[in-house]
């Protein structure tokens, strides 16, 4: 499903969403600037679930070291159609999230949702040596908190039926609801597999966490 738009115009200048827009973008610049590097850039930056297990094991991963990969991986990402994915979900549903939360708590509440979309990926699977980047665990608490905040609120997207894409007009906890059963579905049917991929449970962690934060940040007097 790719929403194009929504119908729920918000009302103040979305800063953060947009600041977290350009960051992301200009990371991948500098990835794409790397070349033979990147790999060693990914080590440091990326989430590596067995790496950072070794290093507890072995202690010669401080608290830094654990928790750096949690932040910094969620403003790196795999390539153009990654980065522009991600960032075009953020551009949709994160102004009106950022709206009723305001900048301060947005940032925390997309911070927070990233970290545990991170932390449930590495519960799920401590030994992987597979490289975990993306805004993808931050942007699914993003969808979340849109949902929770906005339910009846208008989305138009392009719905696969079959082969068809068909361009419906959906209220937000219809569209957001079924891209999480996907998520779920997805992860369910990935399980035991080993190869690279969609970090599916991390989509799940960053989306619960959503639903759980904006409950506790959203100021009670704008709630949907």
């Amino acid at each position: 499903m790719i929403p194009l738009r929504d119908a729920n115009p918000s009302g103040r200048f979305p800063i953060v969403t947009i600041a977290l827009i350009a960051l992301c973008s200009l990371v991948y610049v500098y990835q794409a600037s790397l070349g033979k590097e990147l790999r060693g850039f990914f080590a440091l930056f990326a989430l590596v679930p067995g790496q950072i297990t070794y290093g507890v094991q072995t202690g010669e991963a401080g608290i830094v070291e654990v928790a750096q990969p949690f932040l910094t991986s969620m403003f790196l990402h795999g390539g153009w159609i990654h980065l522009i994915g991600n960032m075009w979900f953020l551009w949709i549903f994160g102004d009106n999230v950022e709206d009723r939360l305001g900048s301060a708590r947005f940032l925390f509440f997309y911070l927070a949702s990233g970290i545990a979309a991170g932390a449930l990926h590495y519960a799920l699977d401590p030994t992987s040596a597979i490289p975990t980047v993306g805004a993808s665990g931050a942007i699914a608490g993003v969808l979340a908190g849109y949902m929770v905040l906005f339910p009846g609120a208008r989305v138009t997207a392009l719905v696969p039926l079959g082969i068809i894409l068909q361009l419906m007009e959906l209220p937000a906890v219809v569209l957001i609801g079924l891209w999480f059963a996907i998520q779920i579905g997805s992860g369910l049917l990935s399980i035991g597999w080993t190869g690279g991929g969609v970090a599916w449970w991390a989509h799940v962690g960053g989306f619960v966490a959503g639903v759980l934060l904006v409950k506790a940040l959203a100021p009670r007097r704008v709630m949907a």
